[in-house]
């Protein structure tokens, strides 16, 4: 059975930084993409970033780009996201799922989440 559990969330103020992790089991970690996906307040679940196999490969959506880092510890079957110069904007639920950017909906398994609150 797939379970991803993500730690790590909190407050941060704008401009502050925090990681998160994600720890996954059920699966054969090192063979599969993995995705970040957030939900802010309202709205629906949005993908943020992919990690191909063997960390071959990163994408991120375009808002995030350059500010948050994703990248994967195999051999701990563990996922991360780096986030810097955190906004307001990025306030939100953060989700680490299976698959890729185009993949995540269809697999359909991702975490319960972790709250990430920028604020002053």
């Amino acid at each position: 059975q797939v379970q991803l559990v993500e730690s790590g969330g909190g407050l941060v103020q704008p401009g502050g930084s925090l990681r998160l992790s994600c720890a996954a089991s059920g699966f054969t970690f090192s063979n599969v993409a993995l995705s970040w996906l957030r939900q802010s307040p309202g709205k629906g679940l949005e993908w943020i970033s992919e990690i191909l196999t063997g960390s071959a490969s990163t994408y991120y959506t375009a808002s995030v780009k350059g500010r948050f880092t994703i990248s994967r510890d195999d051999a701990k079957g563990m996922l991360y996201l780096q986030m810097s110069s955190l906004k307001p904007e990025d306030t939100a639920v953060y989700h680490c799922a299976l698959g890729s950017g185009a993949t995540w909906s269809r697999l359909g398994s991702w975490g319960q989440g972790t709250q990430v609150t920028v604020s002053s």
